[in-house]
């Protein structure tokens, strides 16, 4: 069984920006935006254990269509209704041929 699902497009709702954070030369903090436009964005509280074991609480999680930074690990924050959210994990589920479906962002 190759191929590809259809993407529910009918989902994507809410206006989002994903901005990448790196640090400069000088070590300040260089925010790139790698992703505007629309998203599904839920806002349902989660638990988490962190790598550490501790309890982190997770404030939503954005869905969006494709892979927005192909090969790249995606560390930030996402700018939802002007509150900017700090990206805990993001994960890339794939097609059973091998392409990214969609990149998940859980938010804390």
């Amino acid at each position: 069984m190759k191929g590809k699902f259809p993407f529910p497009h009918w989902i994507l709702k809410t206006p989002v920006q994903v901005f990448r954070t790196e640090l400069s030369e000088n070590g300040e903090p260089v925010e790139e935006l790698i992703f505007d436009g629309l998203a599904c964005y839920d806002e349902k509280m989660r638990q988490k254990l962190d790598k550490e074991r501790r309890l982190v609480t997770l404030s939503g999680k954005v869905i969006i269509k494709d892979d927005i930074l192909p090969g790249k690990l995606i560390e930030g924050f996402v700018r939802v209704g002007g509150t900017d959210r700090i990206i805990f994990s993001a994960s890339r589920p794939q097609h059973p041929d091998g392409s990214v479906f969609s990149t998940e962002l859980e938010l804390a």
